[in-house]
């Protein structure tokens, strides 16, 4: 099968590229290797994916471009796609909005059309815990009403559910969207809390806690992660007008990926410590504009039809984080 990754250099891209190659698939992979983080760090991931020529290629495309995207793929056989690609961060919508439209609006309007003109087979997407908003209702489940937006990026992530919806109902194409919880892991980004907080404490700097450290997320680990989205991709929703997860009766289905617990932020920052072999330094802060103070996902509906399961506690997933940054870090201190 030939599979089209976009954001293949990004975080969950590497990590999705490298088990579908490792399962025989052909990955072609499409990434802008912008500058939102050190590019070096995209780089360095697509250079340890374990490749021959054949299992993987990687094009430096912007997919907000459609005449280059589509005349970069034009040879290319593609069945089904994992369209990972984005702008990411709640934070620095309020910096550059332009760059949230661009990418997460124009850019996966682009790759929809992509799918329709291709006829693929299907379409998993990432879409995020964000497009809760600061609801109250907890666990979060994918039927709640998500119409309040409080950041420009959820309101991206949300607009693109619903242009999803309308290529499955209008097209037939089956499509599944994947709202992730805190994502974290070796090879992860620098802008997330578990690589901010690790990079703090061996350095001595002060660890920033955002509401005055009164937050909860539901912390995953890739490799839980990654197990949703092969398991999506491997079960196209039907086109069956049966109602799936999400509301819809087109083939198009919702799901939840998280680690379905929530944990108090310190309980990451001693799951930190203990790892590190360091106390940490707190500042408190109040809470940034356009973030959330609790996240925790209802996973039943990804259990049923996916055979999600996460088995990753931080207690387990820190370690294996600090362990690669420490490795990683040494490795650019000494080049």
């Amino acid at each position: 099968m030939s599979i089209l990754v976009t954001g293949a250099a990004g975080f969950i891209g590497y990590h999705v590229s490298r088990t579908l190659i490792a399962r025989g698939e052909t990955v072609i992979g499409i990434d802008n290797f912008n500058g939102y983080y050190d590019p070096l760090l995209k780089q360095e991931r697509v250079a340890a994916l374990p490749i021959s020529n054949k299992d993987f290629v990687c094009f430096p495309v912007d997919f907000a471009d459609g005449a280059t995207l589509f005349q970069t793929l034009a040879d290319r056989s593609i069945d089904r796609i994992i369209h990972l690609g984005a702008q990411p961060g709640v934070r620095y919508g309020a910096e550059n909005p332009a760059a949230y439209i661009s990418s997460n609006l124009v850019g996966h309007a682009n790759i929809l059309e992509f799918a329709r003109s291709r006829a693929v087979e299907h379409m998993v997407y990432a879409s995020s815990s964000s497009v809760y908003g600061e609801s109250a209702d907890l666990p979060f489940k994918v039927e709640a009403r998500v119409d309040h937006p409080i950041s420009l990026y959820a309101a991206t992530k949300k607009a693109d559910e619903l242009l999803s919806e309308s290529y499955a109902h209008l097209y037939g194409i089956p499509m599944t969207g994947l709202r992730f919880f805190t994502v974290y892991g070796p090879w992860g980004r620098p802008d997330m809390a578990v690589w901010k907080f690790t990079e703090a404490v061996l350095s001595g700097q002060p660890i920033k806690l955002y509401n005055h450290g009164q937050m909860r997320r539901d912390f995953t680990f890739i490799d839980d992660i990654v197990s949703g989205v092969i398991a999506a991709l491997d079960r196209p929703p039907a086109d069956d007008k049966a109602t799936k997860p999400g509301g819809s009766i087109a083939p198009h289905a919702i799901y939840n990926l998280g680690n379905n617990r929530a944990e108090a932020l310190s309980d990451l920052v001693a799951a930190i410590e203990a790892a590190c072999g360091r106390k940490a330094e707190t500042k408190l802060c109040p809470l940034p504009l356009g973030d959330v103070t609790a996240t925790f996902a209802d996973i039943t509906d990804a259990a049923r039809d996916l055979g999600f399961r996460p088995i990753t506690p931080i207690s387990v997933g820190v370690p294996a984080f600090v362990h690669w940054y420490r490795d990683y870090a040494s490795r650019l201190d000494a080049s």
